[in-house]
């Protein structure tokens, strides 16, 4: 599964927002998406070198001090581009630049094509991407992959949470919970939540299947349903350009089985993976990691190790 292809309906989601922003008050999608400034590389928690993951470096990227990161940058909140449509933005940006001092590097954003990213790896062209990908066999078969976030399913409700909803418990049960057709939560798992109501003796969740998360979010300012159910990323980007109106619960959907991880890739056997992976782990090791998750409302992806997949 392309995990980045649940992230593309966001590039509509501006529209919602400015209509709610317009309904309910002032919020940061009222005057845009963030600025140039407010999300530069210069506004990232100060991170030093760490001298064990920098001698894992292979000798020419070090004495060279540049590496090049490549991302599709129209899926916010990860990976895209500021108000000044050249600025590249998001949380995978952020990521790429702290792994960049830590390593002592700078990191030059390339924006690419989802499906020339890999094929611009295995050319040389770009050293790694943070791109949303997540470690399939088929893409472990020409990349080595580094794990940094999971990208789950989370509950957005109404802002102070009025109905008291809470995934891991008993509390969806009989209540309107906005899903997407075709979604992973509309067919797994609600089923999964539902079933459990029942044999509890409550009342299956009442879905409400709807096309988009925009259209969820409308109906949810509006009272008609009680809460969305859908990809961590867009919600939270929604809790976060919104407050006033809606609330993430802080939890992502426990899964009965596998996970949601996503992975930095690197060409197969490329001396720089081991490198990557040593900065990553100093990076979950500090509160930089985390902060840069909350700035851009992902915090309940933290993972607390990262892995080397090869």
């Amino acid at each position: 599964m392309r995990v980045g292809t649940k992230f593309a309906a966001l590039a509509s989601g501006a529209a919602l927002l400015l209509t709610i922003s317009a309904c309910g008050g002032g919020g940061a999608a009222a005057n845009g998406g963030p600025s140039a400034a407010d999300a530069s590389a210069d506004s990232l928690p100060n991170v030093k070198a760490d001298p064990e993951a920098v001698k894992l470096l292979p000798a020419d990227l070090r004495k060279g001090g540049t590496i090049t990161m490549a991302a599709d940058l129209h899926y916010p909140p990860t990976s895209f581009l500021a108000e000044d449509n050249k600025t590249p933005i998001g949380y995978n940006v952020d990521i790429a630049h702290l792994l960049g001092q830590t390593l002592g590097l700078k990191v030059e954003v390339k924006n690419v094509a989802w499906d020339g990213v890999i094929p611009g790896i295995a050319a040389q062209r770009y050293d790694f991407t943070a791109t949303n990908m997540t470690p399939t066999p088929e893409r472990l078969k020409v990349l080595d992959m580094v794990t940094y976030w999971s990208a789950g399913s989370s509950l957005i409700v109404a802002k102070g949470n009025p109905l008291d909803l809470d995934l891991t418990d008993q509390s969806l049960c009989g209540r309107k919970i906005a899903v997407m057709t075709g979604s992973t939560q509309q067919e797994t798992y609600v089923p999964e939540i539902s079933k459990a109501c029942q044999g509890n003796g409550a009342d299956p969740v009442d879905a409400v299947v709807l096309p988009n998360v925009q259209g969820a979010l409308t109906q949810l300012a509006s009272k008609r349903i009680d809460g969305v159910f859908s990809d961590t990323s867009q919600l939270g980007w929604a809790a976060k350009q919104q407050p006033q109106a809606f609330e993430l619960f802080p939890q992502q959907y426990k899964k009965k089985q596998g996970n949601d991880i996503v992975a930095l890739g690197v060409a197969k056997n490329s001396p720089l993976a081991p490198a990557l992976h040593a900065a990553m782990q100093s990076l979950m090791d500090g509160p930089a990691y985390k902060a840069t998750l909350d700035k851009w409302g992902l915090g309940g992806g933290a993972i607390p190790t990262s892995e080397l997949l090869k």
